[in-house]
């Protein structure tokens, strides 16, 4: 019998948590069965794997930033729906590194995608649409623009949570430069 109060979506948070804490490496069945109190076993009866653990992490995770982007973006356009869009992305990258890092999670070559995972990556990437379209930059173009948006934002935030910004000048304000160049970039996007 399952232990009182333990569900697959507190199995899930726990992952959540861990991941935060030990990084992506750190989600194993027996660490959350420690942090659940349980044997490895008991975990069967709330998720069928670690592989399925860590698709349902990477899907609450893109669920949440999308959550995030979208609240952020609510309201403004252009450059200041940019610079809300890009100071959320950071934040949530910031303050859970592990599930930043689990939103970037895509498919391997063969594997299906959930769907509850592919809903959460299409919510992100209509608020980035949305946000692309405020510069007037055609639909046939968008991919193109989320691309290169996207590479700029992760590169940051990567480098930031790993440690790569060791030089004195002050992050948050590379941060700004960096959005000002994105935004002189977006605005002259060649149709």
């Amino acid at each position: 019998m399952p232990r009182a109060g333990l569900t697959r979506d507190a199995v899930v948070t726990l992952a959540l948590e861990t991941i935060d804490e030990l990084g992506l490496d750190g989600l194993t069945l027996a660490e959350i069965a420690g942090r659940a109190g349980v044997k490895v076993p008991s975990l069967y009866k709330h998720i069928a794997s670690l592989e399925v653990l860590r698709s349902a992490v990477a899907t609450e995770a893109t669920r949440e930033l999308a959550q995030e982007l979208r609240v952020a973006a609510i309201g403004v356009s252009r450059t200041a729906a940019l610079e809300s869009l890009a100071h959320a992305y950071r934040g949530y990258a910031l303050r859970h590194p592990g599930r930043y890092a689990a939103t970037q999670r895509a498919p391997l070559p063969g594997e299906a995608r959930e769907e509850a995972h592919a809903l959460a990556a299409a919510q992100v990437q209509q608020v980035v649409s949305a946000t692309l379209r405020g510069y007037d930059i055609a639909d046939d173009q968008l991919i193109d623009a989320t691309r290169a948006l996207r590479a700029a934002l992760h590169g940051f935030c990567a480098l930031e949570n790993g440690g790569g910004f060791a030089l004195p000048a002050n992050v948050s304000d590379s941060f700004s430069r960096m959005l000002d160049g994105l935004d002189r970039m977006l605005s002259s996007w060649p149709a």
